[in-house]
């Protein structure tokens, strides 16, 4: 659920997150897909990946372990920097909203992504990375506060984020997760945590091998998706 403007990521979104699309086969006829469907993330040029990593501190609230089907990856969640996103993804985690979902995107060196429920039926392949919902079903407000901690620190490799089109306040279930340094990548997708455990699974799944998509032979669909099976929330104390 992860389109970007028309600069370096003219066709963009991570869920992804994190923003991805598979692009149909040649015997496969393209849908006319909604307007605020996302399209992937465009991974940005390698001149504007120089941004500086900042050395800011990001307060975790809440921690998300997602059990999938190659290992655990531990979850912290920045509930201070970003309240109504990591209440959106809390809530979907308690009612199993991702239990099942698979990851339909790996692009290599860049992000692993998840969050679609359309996933969950191989018939509807050809639009996996076009699904999702919000917990209450209310537009999921973009938190892109500059001010923030979570902001400044950008795409460093293993942040936690949304998946959204180019319109406002689209993101909606998908999240992506990164798998290098892409400080590059637009302040455009709400940045809502980061990976405290497990970081070792996320670059499991982001050495996949992928089904060419429509952002190039590294970057689609794996030929054997992960499954999200199960997910436990915890507050800080």
């Amino acid at each position: 659920m992860f389109r970007f403007k028309t600069t370096f990521l003219s066709a963009l979104l991570f869920c992804a997150v994190l923003i991805s699309c598979e692009k149909p086969q040649q015997n496969q006829q393209a849908e006319t897909l909604p307007e605020d469907t996302p399209p992937p993330i465009e991974q940005p040029t390698e001149q504007q990946n120089t941004a500086p990593i900042t050395q800011d501190t990001a307060l975790v609230t809440d921690i998300v372990t997602m059990n999938t089907s190659l290992g655990t990856i531990t979850l912290g969640l920045y509930g201070k920097d970003a309240p109504n996103t990591v209440e959106n993804f809390i809530e979907l985690c308690k009612r199993k909203y991702y239990d099942g979902i698979l990851f339909h995107r790996v692009a290599k060196g860049f992000v692993i992504q998840a969050g679609d429920p359309k996933t969950r039926d191989a018939s509807l392949r050809n639009e996996w990375g076009t699904g999702g919902e919000t917990w209450n079903e209310k537009p999921l407000i973009d938190e892109l506060n500059p001010e923030t901690p979570s902001y400044r620190l950008g795409y460093a490799k293993g942040t936690l984020a949304m998946g959204k089109s180019q319109a406002p306040n689209s993101a909606r279930s998908q999240f992506f997760i990164t798998t290098a340094d892409v400080m590059g990548l637009p302040r455009e997708y709400p940045i809502f945590g980061k990976v405290i455990g497990g970081m070792d699974v996320v670059e499991k799944i982001g050495a996949l091998d992928v089904e060419p998509g429509r952002m190039g032979d590294g970057d689609g669909i794996p030929k054997n998706p992960p499954m999200i099976k199960s997910t436990k929330v915890e507050k800080v104390q």
